[in-house]
């Protein structure tokens, strides 16, 4: 069947009719059919002719015209298409550059092929528009909990009718026991949102954590309010979780609010999830105390914190390690996610152990290096004693605050560890020297004679090679691989040198290298202070 231009009125009912079945404006359709219509009548006229439809919202009438547009100069690239201004003065009475000259053309009637040719302009211009619309209409709500129908599955994905479009539900965003049948009603969080040149572009998802919170939102009119802040939330989907929440009035217990009336809020969100477990704990400002609650219903007896690691240390009773840990770990693991710290639990029996052969340790330094009996040595250990340097160097009113030690027994244990820490001393520049290390890196202000002798271990035996290092290498620090915080162990980490010490040394020794202006450390310090800020 040919379509003409005399399918005046047809042209707008099809629009008006394929607007409302795609809920689009039924000009984009109208402006798409314009475009199907002239490239028809190019491939009629000729492609380099810049023929173009337009249709009439009111009747439906099609007007087909040739444009040409006056250009500066007097080469013409395109005959057809383009014309001087000397030529457009046979057209118009006073022709400025950029003009048109519109002349009206016999419509073209559309054979078989080139209908179906303007049909795909048509349909790839609606799906255009009707996804332009589906993008603007969901990007605001990208964070909330939308329903739907299964209109289908693909490869385990599930497409989702969400009333004005199709969102999608990805196979690892499902819940694993789940399974849906096409109709059937599922409740998902908007993940997100994004342009895509075809298929769904909207993501749900219903193993997201925020999932979780926004259903809590809908059952728990006090978070909906604001007074109950969630602060946290981790997910092991589909089999337990822990959520986070502190209450900003004083009168309102906001785990108890969360559960509600014999459970009614927390099971409304449990059947949801297809059974899935909740803990619900309070939120504390105090990392060491929320870990605690996170760690329920574990016991905990002590936390150790490591700031600098960015770990934990929780000690627990023997009896309590595997509820701590949980089934698989997961217990740990979903505390972890929720404190965001990385967290060690160890029982009081190996945490007991581990002080005690930590104790021996060091009564046997006190014993070896100061020629002293276990009784002294232990008596030492236990009043916060570590290193000799302690013992060297420390006040010796500290040592006189011992009880039964006197000034003659401080005074003893004090030059028997100067001593053994000179004669120490002695030993490892002989044994730096012997490995190569050079006179630069021996006089330079800073490093101790062990000092020297661990970095010759490790290969750095002039001022040069110093300067090369970084701080991290010296002094040590953590790096984060594929999630998790690895250490690396610094070359001088066992003197206790931290990252501003070392940083110090090695820009010293670059600008006694004449590497760096000396003007420019401040600026350097500058940047640095900044970036910490």
């Amino acid at each position: 069947m040919a379509i003409t231009s005399a399918n005046q009125l047809e042209l707008l009912q099809t629009a008006e009719a394929v607007a409302r079945e795609k809920m689009i404006d039924p000009d984009l359709v109208v402006q798409a059919m314009e475009e199907s219509l002239a490239r028809a009548a190019k491939s009629r006229y000729g492609a380099e002719l810049d023929i173009r439809v337009h249709i009439d919202r009111k009747t439906g009438r099609a007007t087909f015209t040739r444009v040409r547009t006056v250009i500066d100069g007097d080469e013409v690239e395109n005959h057809h298409a383009q014309l001087t201004l000397e030529q457009a003065k046979d057209h118009l009475a006073d022709p400025q550059v950029g003009d048109e000259i519109v002349d009206e053309v016999p419509p073209v009637e559309l054979g078989r092929i080139a209908a179906q040719s303007a049909k795909q302009v048509i349909l790839q211009k609606v799906r255009e528009a009707e996804r332009d619309r589906q993008y603007e209409e969901f990007k605001d709500r990208k964070g909330t909990i939308i329903n739907g129908l299964v209109k289908r599955e693909e490869y385990g994905n599930l497409i989702v009718d969400i009333g004005r479009g199709e969102a999608i539900l990805r196979r690892n965003e499902k819940i694993g026991r789940e399974s849906y049948r096409p109709n059937d009603r599922v409740r998902a969080y908007i993940k997100d949102v994004r342009r895509e040149p075809r298929g769904p572009q909207v993501f749900l998802s219903r193993t997201d954590p925020q999932f979780m919170a926004e259903l809590f939102k809908m059952e728990v009119p006090e978070i909906y309010d604001g007074i109950i802040e969630i602060k946290a939330v981790a997910r092991d989907p589909g089999s337990r979780a822990k959520i986070a929440v502190i209450s900003f009035d004083n009168s309102i217990d906001p785990v108890g609010a969360c559960v509600g009336m014999r459970g009614s809020r927390v099971q409304a969100v449990v059947n949801e999830l297809q059974g899935e477990k909740i803990d619900i704990i309070p939120w504390n400002e105090d990392q060491a105390t929320f870990l605690v609650n996170a760690l329920q219903p574990a016991e905990v007896s002590k936390v150790v914190f490591d700031e600098e690691a960015g770990k934990i240390e929780v000690v627990v009773p023997d009896e309590q390690l595997s509820l701590a840990i949980g089934r698989r770990g997961q217990n740990v693991r979903l505390a972890s996610q929720l404190t965001n710290l990385d967290i060690d639990i160890v029982t009081e029996s190996d945490e007991s152990a581990r002080r005690q052969a930590e104790f021996a340790e060091r009564t046997k330094l006190f014993v070896d290096a100061l020629d002293i009996d276990e009784m002294m040595a232990q008596l030492l250990v236990s009043e916060g004693f570590t290193t000799l340097d302690e013992v060297a160097y420390v006040e010796v009113d500290e040592l006189l605050s011992i009880d039964g030690f006197d000034e003659g027994t401080a005074g003893e244990l004090q030059a028997r560890a100067r001593d053994h820490l000179e004669a120490a001393n002695i030993k490892a520049m002989e044994n730096a020297r012997a490995m190569g290390v050079e006179d630069s890196l021996v006089n330079f202000e800073g490093l101790t004679a062990p000092m020297l002798e661990a970095l010759a271990e490790d290969g750095i035996k002039t001022l040069e090679d110093f300067a090369t290092c970084a701080d991290w290498e010296l002094a040590g620090g953590w790096t984060t691989v594929d999630g998790a915080r690895v250490k690396d162990i610094g070359v001088l980490e066992k003197f206790e040198v931290s990252l501003e010490e070392a940083q110090t040394l090695v820009m010293t020794a670059r600008v006694m290298l004449g590497w760096v202006d000396p003007t420019e450390i401040g600026i350097i310090d500058a940047i640095e202070e900044a970036k910490a800020e």
